[in-house]
């Protein structure tokens, strides 16, 4: 797809099938059994089975191979699997692979998914420790020598800045975070179901890099997502009304680095999100007020702030207002603060089941959901829209 020009994809894939593990702190089983057990119920939720899958993607950060989880759900052949890079960014791009190799004609059924014990097993939060010499790892030495040695401490770099050019306190980030655990507190798959937050308690929570408190920042969670991609035309035939692939766009913005881009002219804004932005609405046609529900990653509250401004939903400085008014349902399935940290993928189930009129805190007549994936990393979007 060009950065320039509107792409041919739109309307020609759908979900059609979303499926998922519990969300734990300690899931007590392997993560491959995990994958399977979120591919067989997206299957499921489709009224599909393992014979009718001929293609899989997934992250290169999963731990379980195509071919593996091809074998232990006890699928035939597969004529396409993919993998894509750079963490969270990959959920939304996981679809837009899966939604091109259905639109060539290369797959008919494909099965993204997503699984990890990232709380009882590897923990993102924790950082780097060891690493295989890379290129793609020297920019992180310019950072870990200074003492930037985790996710959060790469965030709050971009934060303080944010909330110095804009003359805002930490309190902007807090209304995300309410936000959030208001909509999990109603979601009983929710790890903070039935728990939600106050400003103050925001505020009172416990610093973790400065301005970043402890609930500013997402779970870990261990569990799998997957969904089911199948053209429009086949999605119709299925279980459930299609969830139509309106839009889907990766991006990465120039001097790109992974959460470590401290050398941009500017650093208030998400200039990769931006790449997105610009490729979703020239897709879909669609603009900010058009759009019933944003699902946006929410890795870290700051950066949700920066993704409603560069969509275009508010001005610059404006998004924690914006949020405040609640001028837009977000993340209503209590998002990776609330819900689950699933690397974005269980957000975009979210929007599946906001388009089916499923969700637990459903938004009345959703028919056009925004969905992001991983920020400060090259990363990708989606627009779903309800089949006419």
């Amino acid at each position: 797809m060009s950065v320039r020009t509107r792409d041919l994809l739109g309307g020609r894939a759908a979900v059609a099938g979303i499926g998922a593990t519990e969300f734990s702190k300690d899931s007590g089983r392997s993560e491959l059994r995990l994958a399977v057990e979120a591919v067989r119920a997206a299957l499921d939720d489709a009224g599909l089975t393992a014979a009718d899958v001929d293609g899989l993607v997934t992250f290169t950060m999963d731990t379980s191979p195509e071919i593996t989880v091809a074998q232990a759900c006890g699928m035939g052949e597969l004529s396409f699997f993919s993998r894509v890079h750079y963490g969270g960014g990959a959920a939304c791009a996981t679809v837009q692979q899966a939604a091109l190799a259905v639109a060539a004609g290369v797959a008919d059924v494909v099965v993204c998914y997503r699984a990890f014990n990232e709380r009882s097993g590897r923990r993102f939060g924790s950082g780097v420790r060891q690493r295989e010499p890379s290129a793609e790892g020297t920019a992180l030495g310019w950072t870990l020598p200074f003492g930037l040695l985790t996710p959060a401490s790469w965030v709050a770099m971009a934060a303080q800045r944010y909330l110095h050019a804009y003359g805002l306190t930490p309190e902007a980030f807090g209304h995300v975070a309410v936000t959030a655990r208001r909509h999990a507190a109603a979601n009983p798959a929710a790890y903070f179901h039935g728990r939600p937050i106050t400003l103050a308690e925001h505020a009172a929570s416990r610093w973790i890099v400065e301005p970043l408190r402890l609930l500013d920042c997402c779970q870990e969670t261990d569990g799998g997502q997957a969904l089911v991609v199948t053209s429009v035309e086949r999605a119709r035939d299925l279980r459930h009304p299609p969830a139509v692939v309106a839009a889907a766009a990766q991006g990465a913005g120039r001097a790109q680095e992974q959460m470590t881009s401290f050398y941009r002219d500017d650093l208030t804004g998400l200039p990769e999100m931006g790449v997105v932005a610009r490729q979703l609405w020239r897709t879909s046609g669609l603009a900010p007020a058009d759009i019933d529900v944003g699902i946006l990653y929410d890795h870290f509250t700051p950066f949700v702030l920066a993704q409603l401004e560069e969509f275009g939903f508010c001005p610059p400085g404006e998004a924690a207002a914006f949020v405040a008014e609640d001028r837009l349902p977000l993340n209503t399935h209590g998002g990776q603060l609330g819900e689950a940290y699933l690397h974005g993928m269980n957000g975009i189930a979210e929007a599946v089941r906001q388009l089916r009129g499923a969700s637990v805190n459903q938004v009345p007549g959703a028919a056009r959901t925004l969905v992001t994936a991983g920020t400060g990393v090259p990363t990708s979007g989606l627009v779903l829209v309800a089949d006419d």
